[in-house]
């Protein structure tokens, strides 16, 4: 509903209502996109560090004082620093996609992209029953595999940063 413009003034108080509802529009969304990527770059360095710590485990699992120390600082990097990371990339995700507009889900740029996450997501939980086994001691996987998967977050990485960045198709 546009209000009803007598003069030049309600003209100019129009415009400005305008620009100080669409500042505050994009403030908030800046917002939001910030702790979106805070959120994004602590999930992210969880992801990538904590299956070297499973290399540097599997390697060590005959030097018991040294596996206790990685068991605590698997446990710490996962249950505190990964987990709440991954939940507020998605919370703060969320808020951008209601922000931007559902509409957004018809850009396949960002359909790839939600995959992609789902993806990352997902390894995330795998990453947290191999936490599980080397604690139980029923670990089967050896340093060279936890060396190899290690690349999968930075191949996913890559890719969500050109699409977001290029929004290509």
């Amino acid at each position: 509903m546009v209000p009803c413009l007598n003069d030049n003034n309600d003209h100019i108080t129009l415009l400005k209502s305008l620009i100080e509802r669409n500042t505050w529009h994009m403030n908030l969304y800046l917002l939001f996109k910030s702790l979106h990527l805070i959120a994004v770059v602590s999930w992210m360095a969880g992801l990538l560090y904590l299956p070297r710590i499973f290399v540097y485990h599997v390697e060590n699992k005959d030097k018991r004082e040294a596996t206790d120390i990685f068991e605590i600082m698997e446990k710490r990097l996962f249950f505190y620093i990964m987990r709440p990371a991954m939940i507020f990339t998605w919370v703060f995700g969320l808020v951008l996609i209601y922000l931007n507009g559902i509409d957004i889900f018809s850009q396949f740029w960002f359909q790839i992209k939600i995959v992609l996450v789902i993806l990352l997501s997902a390894y995330n939980d795998y990453l947290g029953k191999c936490l599980v086994a080397l604690n139980n001691s029923t670990n089967t996987r050896s340093s060279k595999f936890f060396r190899i998967i290690n690349e999968i977050p930075t191949v996913i990485l890559i890719i969500v940063v050109f699409l977001a960045i290029f929004k290509p198709i």
